[in-house]
């Protein structure tokens, strides 16, 4: 790990320092949301293969399936993270890999859940993994990357977007993909709607088949060929595995999601749906995106009513979809849904059931900024949350106050730079810690991307934005909506919880910002401990009060 005082330091154009290079890698830093181009003429491609009348993929086990891809030392492995907390299949090869002794591998999963975490950090405390590249770490892995005493690089933090875009453009070289596939054929088509562990889409999972030199499809629900639908098709997987157990069928989707009970929650998804009414974005055609948190699903069912009430349809929603988005296409509210996850029974059973109206996508049409088109560039609404949000209307979404890495990123910046209007709900403070903050602790999503700020004691709406107050000029609003600048916001948030507490900062850089476009926004530097527990940074109550509703 590079110590702070070796590297040169440029600032880039949020104002954030952040190093020319690290470990002899060139970093560009970051120059506005849409300024990047890509650096590279071409997309990085998978390895050619050749096998001659091949009518079987399968093999007998998990180790003969390693064995066959020739995973070695200082390779690269993948995983998608659609079976959430009741992932199987990260655990299962992890423990192969360190059987057979394979050291220094790179893991570079679309995301982590807790599940994991044992796995995880025993693999990187005897040497199995040497770094972690292009997704998210949470909970105690999180706080492993913050202590900065274990991995040997530091983890680059991407985006959904931003990660395949690295994938694409060979920043990040896959050498073999775990696919964790709920139904497959012999040859190896795969989908996610089918089986006992369905997850109703594998889509994370598209750009890691196309471009990793080899890939080990994983299912415990093997079908007759031809296996349709076929979301990844045979051209792409080179051997199946059929094991007892991928996931968990209760912690992959839940049963049934429920909304927030918070009084303030509730509050703050009403305000949203009514100030983004008020700006003439709730009409007829419209699309739109919200998440599976409590105040989320709030907003999705306030919006849901007033939608009813106005006659208004959506031509299409997306995100991770749950019950209250396919109720909306059940009584032609919204007329398409495209899922990046589905979040509960409900979505995976729509999938299955509805493919003419509601269909998957790759990530990469959802959200690469580097790709020919995605579907983030034609929203009207994205509602999301944040850890943190400052006087600039920057968001954080990575880290706690503290500084610790604790949350996923998700597809944050990349909705956020695409919709019409960025809408962030967040209360006004957590506990003792101000959510609004003179200077978010990290930066994910730059302030130029973010449009209105709804906490609920007041309403902020980002002054680049002319057209929207304008708008609200020419409209009533309601007394109970009270429209405020961000500073008041923050120093109502400071006269309330005494102000904020700057991190213990360490003088090792343990993780990397990566904005979507593959530029640096930010560095996250190692906590030093408040007290010691197994080497690691833990302070259980920061983390409890402040972590993410949604």
């Amino acid at each position: 790990m590079v110590n702070i005082d070796e590297l040169e330091w440029v600032e880039n154009a949020i104002g954030r320092k952040v190093p020319k290079s690290l470990h002899g890698q060139e970093l560009h830093p970051y120059i506005g949301p849409f300024k990047h181009r890509p650096t590279k003429d071409h997309k990085y491609g998978p390895k050619l293969g050749y096998v001659a009348d091949q009518t079987s993929e399968l093999v007998s086990s998990l180790s003969m399936a390693i064995d066959k891809v020739g995973l070695k030392d200082n390779m690269t492995i993948s995983f998608h993270h659609h079976f959430r907390n009741g992932d199987h299949v990260m655990n299962m090869v992890l423990e192969e890999i360190e059987k057979k002794g394979i050291k220094n591998l790179i893991l570079a999963p679309s995301s982590t859940f807790p599940c994991q975490e044992e796995t995880i950090i025993r693999c990187v405390k005897n040497g199995t993994i040497a770094s972690i590249e292009g997704g998210s770490a949470r909970g105690e892995i999180g706080r492993m990357v913050s202590s900065g005493n274990y991995l040997e690089h530091p983890m680059k933090i991407r985006s959904h977007g931003g990660r395949v875009r690295a994938i694409e453009a060979g920043d990040i070289k896959i050498d073999v993909a775990f696919i964790g596939a709920p139904s497959a054929d012999e040859l190896g088509n795969l989908n996610g709607v089918i089986g006992p562990s369905a997850c109703g889409t594998i889509n994370f999972s598209f750009v890691d088949a196309r471009f990793a030199d080899n890939v080990i499809a994983i299912t415990d629900h093997l079908v007759e060929y031809p296996n349709f639908p076929m979301s990844i098709s045979q051209e792409l997987v080179d051997y199946i595995v059929v094991v007892d157990k991928i996931g968990d069928p209760n912690r992959i989707a839940s049963g049934e999601l429920k909304i927030t009970s918070s009084p303030t929650r509730l509050k703050i998804a009403k305000d949203a749906v009514r100030i983004a009414d008020l700006l003439g974005y709730v009409k007829d055609g419209m699309s739109f995106q919200a998440g599976a948190g409590g105040i989320s699903l709030a907003f999705t069912d306030f919006l849901h009513d007033l939608m009813k009430e106005k006659k208004v349809v959506a031509k299409w929603a997306q995100g991770g979809t749950t019950k209250f988005l396919v109720d909306m296409l059940k009584d032609g509210t919204v007329r398409k849904l495209i899922t990046g996850q589905a979040f509960d029974i409900a979505a995976i059973e729509s999938m299955r059931d509805d493919p003419k109206d509601h269909v998957d996508l790759p990530i990469g049409a959802y959200a690469n900024i580097h790709g020919k088109g995605c579907t983030v560039n034609k929203l009207d609404i994205v509602v999301l949350g944040a850890s943190e949000v400052d006087t600039s209307f920057n968001v954080n979404t990575a880290t706690l106050s503290s500084g610790l890495i604790a949350e996923p990123v998700g597809g944050h910046s990349d909705t956020a730079a695409g919709a019409s209007l960025c809408i962030i709900t967040v209360p006004l403070f957590r506990g003792r810690y101000p959510v609004i903050v003179e200077d978010c602790t990290t930066v994910v999503t730059p302030g130029e991307t973010v449009d209105v700020i709804v906490t609920e004691r007041g309403i902020a709406i980002n002054p680049m934005r002319k057209d929207l107050l304008e708008k609200l000029e020419k409209v009533k609003v309601p007394r109970d909506l009270r429209i405020c600048t961000i500073k008041e916001l923050q120093e109502m948030a400071y006269n309330i919880t005494g102000g904020k507490v700057e991190p213990n900062w360490g003088d090792k850089i343990v993780a990397l910002i990566e904005y979507r476009d593959g530029t640096i926004i930010d560095t996250v530097r190692n906590v030093l401990p408040k007290y010691y527990d197994d080497a690691i940074f833990v302070d259980k109550e920061d983390l409890d009060v402040e972590r993410r509703e949604n």
